[in-house]
């Protein structure tokens, strides 16, 4: 007899005994409940309803569930079939297998109710975090990090950027499961879709809100600012003041207290503003300069184009190195830092935040109010 034969017979056999018991007939695969007979370190032996018995050896044995460690004769305990018959004759069984199946089983529960979980953070990769679900791994990825946990490097460094990712190392975060892979064995959490980070996002805040927090870190382009324990949002540079701003450690410090508002919402992330937080300087002049005045301007620093000067603390302007008395190729070359001088105002443009400077305008303003005072003198 062939040995596919011989197997047949046996699941046959089995299928049989178990018909005596109306209500189930196991399979390959299926949980089974089990009262252990006799128990050892190396096989536990489990009558099965009276019908069969089962045997859990080897690697079998061993899971991280604490329903199977300390197990006596007497205890009932589930496993799953590995094989309906053994080379001995008895139902082949594994609590390993069966306590992965039921922790898989809990985590598409959980992913149906979109319950949060605590989790432990065990490694970090460039895309994101290892964490410990149970006895389970999972995957939190970077993208899916709170905005208090998301790793600001500039440029986007990956390198810097695992170096931040390993400072969460052992920490205990919140998660939500967002997907299971079952055949790929990924379990894919989020630390930013968590009803309590939606919840203090939707239903507190705002756009247009005006909030207080803290400084926590200072970028070249902007700043990141906390308003609430788990929620920060970028300032961008041009969000600061509304004059020019060159160095950002002039105009605020770590741990400082600023105060924001918030423009927009976005993907759980928060753009801010310092600025939009007073009135608007250049909403205040208009009717009050025009182009073609002669106005007091302090020279406040140069670039490649000319020099910057400032009409007042939150009003500035170019005066563009064509605008000189003199052809000149670098501002520096005629004038200081805190100069203050007569510019002639060429151009001006308050909703675009735009004011232009002549220095030659000036002179010849003066050179034809010579002129013309001459010509009166004459008549």
């Amino acid at each position: 007899m062939s040995t596919k034969n011989s197997k047949i017979q046996k699941d046959e056999k089995l299928e049989k005994l178990f018909q005596k018991d109306l209500t189930y007939i196991p399979k390959k695969g299926d949980i089974i409940e089990g009262e252990i007979i006799s128990a050892s370190k190396s096989e536990i032996y489990l009558d099965i309803n009276g019908l069969t018995v089962g045997v859990v050896r080897g690697r079998e044995l061993y899971n991280e569930l604490e329903e199977y460690s300390n197990l006596k004769t007497g205890d009932r305990v589930s496993a799953i079939v590995l094989e309906l018959e053994n080379e001995r004759g008895e139902m082949e069984l594994s609590f390993r297998e069966a306590g992965q199946k039921k922790a898989l089983d809990n985590l598409f529960d959980l992913l149906k109710k979109k319950e949060t979980i605590e989790v432990k953070v065990i490694e970090a990769n460039k895309g994101g975090l290892i964490v410990k679900i149970g006895s389970i791994a999972g995957f939190l990825p970077v993208s899916q990090l709170s905005p208090i946990h998301y790793p600001r490097v500039e440029g986007g460094n990956k390198t810097k950027i695992l170096e931040k990712l390993k400072d969460l190392i052992n920490q205990t975060l919140k998660v939500v499961i967002i997907d299971i892979q079952e055949k790929e064995n990924k379990i894919i959490v989020s630390e930013k879709e968590t009803d309590e980070i939606k919840n203090k996002i939707f239903n507190k805040f705002q756009i247009g809100d005006i909030v207080e927090g803290k400084v926590k870190e200072i970028m070249d382009f902007g700043i990141f600012v906390e308003f609430e324990e788990g929620l920060e949002g970028l300032v961008h540079i041009s969000e600061i003041a509304w004059r020019r701003v060159d160095n950002l450690k002039n105009f605020v410090k770590i741990g400082g207290k600023v105060k924001v508002k918030i423009l927009g919402i976005k993907n759980f992330r928060f753009a801010l503003s310092i600025k939009k937080t007073t009135k608007n300087p250049w909403e205040e002049i208009i009717g009050k300069y025009n182009v073609g005045d002669i106005v007091k301007g302090k020279v406040l620093n140069f670039n490649p184009f000319g020099a910057f000067i400032e009409l007042n603390k939150d009003i500035q302007g170019l005066l563009h190195l064509s605008e000189f008395n003199n052809s000149v190729k670098k501002a520096s070359d005629v004038l200081k830092i805190g100069q203050v001088l007569d510019f002639k105002i060429i151009s001006f443009n308050p909703k675009a935040y735009r004011l232009g400077f002549s220095l030659k305008g000036v002179e010849q303003d003066k050179k034809e109010a010579t002129k013309e005072k001459e010509k009166n003198n004459l008549q």
